[in-house]
């Protein structure tokens, strides 16, 4: 269930896939060849191309639990209160420090982000627990102030590959930062990028602990949906390739092993057509592949997921068609604190059951058209049902009650407001709107209002 606060901009990000152009989308081949550029023989200095940046963020969330449902706060492991309503308030703030290359035919550089959060609303039945949006102590309390690395890495490069050993962010369909809180997560291990050529990249990685969004400590990755949070896995390896064959026309390819989890395939294209001065079409096409692996701490798994997503664009007007099937007894399963679910229906709710099916219209309004650049508009409604989860034979995830009858709905509405000069240019400010419902309990994401104010502003030191 991913609480999202970009939840109802889902649309927003499909529909923008489009570029706004003055002439069709080009349907030409792209011969793969070197690239023209060499990034490291362009290499400024160690010190002489370094920064300091950051980001502010004031994230808001206000929930609301209908049909008799509550939250429940717990001290020293035991329940105290419960209340319908939970509040969470926090400023997240990120001082980043990134070095230049060195110059030479290798070059090294290093980063490092402290990231730093601040409970503005402290009170213990505003907060009910916090789960993962406020940080809190056992008896209840937040956490006042907080701070941690939230990147500390170095880095070599040679020609256009780098490769990075540290805490680093990644995004990748198997393996994704999230930053749907005041904080971002982030990740521990090893990774290499080579851009090489001029259509074509490979990433690859070794990770063994994520950061989480609202926790100071290192952990060892788990599932997003598994019912026994002590399953833990010890590292997730994966590689993928991004291949650019039509100026109009993006695939990537990638895979992933969570240890003694699950191996995981995934393939997308994204093709633009038309010019949408009249009308440009977007045609996004996702696909997973998860099965058990090692010692199958998750139990069997058989599952094939993919959503269809059509985006037709008019100027300022974008109307979107999403079509989501999950294939196998289990939900689609990703990692907790990731945000490795690139499908198009992943929204407050990912409509992930087990053969579960979904439909998604949308719409979205970009005022640029109408004289006020930097300010959008996006209504959406998605429905889930056929949740069948009889089929399911292991333990790892909790499927009572899905007896194919499951269904449910969601829709929201949201805008959003991007300065586009002055002092605080690039600064963002959005507001959500999410209502979500279910015909039965054993729908996992329950029957909620949730309303979300997020303001974002980067700033920069040296």
């Amino acid at each position: 269930m991913k609480k999202a606060s970009t939840a109802v901009f889902a649309l927003s990000a499909l529909a923008l896939s489009v570029a706004v152009q003055a002439e069709p989308t080009s349907q030409e081949f792209v011969p793969t060849s070197l690239a023209t550029s060499n990034a490291q023989s362009e290499a400024k200095g160690f010190l002489e191309d370094s920064k300091v940046t950051g980001s502010t963020k004031n994230w808001y969330a206000n929930e609301l639990l209908r049909r008799g449902g509550t939250f429940s706060r717990s001290e020293n492991g035991a329940v105290v209160d419960r209340d319908p309503r939970r509040i969470n308030w926090v400023q997240g703030t990120i001082v980043d420090y990134s070095s230049g290359f060195t110059q030479g035919p290798i070059g090294f550089a290093t980063q490092m982000a402290v990231y730093n959060a601040v409970a503005l609303d402290r009170d213990k039945d505003d907060l009910m627990g916090g789960a993962n949006r406020t940080l809190t102590r056992n008896n209840g309390d937040a956490v006042g102030q907080w701070s941690k690395l939230g990147l500390g890495n170095v880095k070599a490069r040679i020609s256009n590959t780098t490769l990075t050993a540290g805490r680093q962010s990644v995004n990748t369909p198997v393996i994704a930062y999230i930053g749907n809180r005041a904080l971002p997560s982030s990740f521990e291990g090893v990774s290499i990028l080579s851009e090489e050529f001029n259509n074509l990249s490979f990433q690859a990685g070794s990770f063994d602990r994520v950061s989480p969004r609202s926790e100071q400590s290192l952990t060892k990755f788990r599932s997003e949906y598994t019912a026994n949070a002590n399953v833990e896995a010890d590292r997730v390896d994966m590689a993928g390739v991004d291949y650019k064959p039509l100026k109009s026309l993006t695939t990537s390819f990638y895979v992933s092993n969570v240890q003694d989890f699950w191996h995981q395939y995934y393939f997308s294209f994204l093709h633009e057509l038309g010019d949408t001065d009249v009308l440009g079409l977007s045609t996004n096409l996702n696909y997973y592949k998860t099965k058990d692996s090692g010692q199958k701490k998750m139990g069997p798994i058989d599952n094939d997921t993919y959503s269809l997503s059509l985006t037709a664009t008019h100027k300022a007007h974008s109307f979107s068609i999403a079509y989501q099937q999950v294939f196998g007894d289990t939900y689609f399963d990703y990692l907790h604190d990731t945000n490795a679910i690139f499908l198009a229906n992943s929204l407050l709710s990912d409509f992930n059951g087990p053969n579960e099916k979904s439909v998604q219209l949308g719409y979205l309004l970009n005022m640029a058209d109408y004289g006020v650049p930097g300010l959008k508009f996006n209504i959406y409604q998605a429905r889930g049902f056929g949740i069948d989860g009889s089929g399911y034979k292991g333990t790892a995830y909790n499927e009572t009650g899905l007896d194919g009858t499951v269904a449910h709905y969601e829709y929201g509405i949201g805008t959003s407001y991007t300065l586009q000069s002055g002092p605080l240019k690039a600064s963002t400010m959005r507001a959500t709107y999410t209502t979500h419902r279910a015909n039965s309990d054993a729908q996992i994401d329950g029957n909620i209002n949730e309303f979300r104010l997020v303001t974002t502003i980067p700033f920069n030191i040296l």
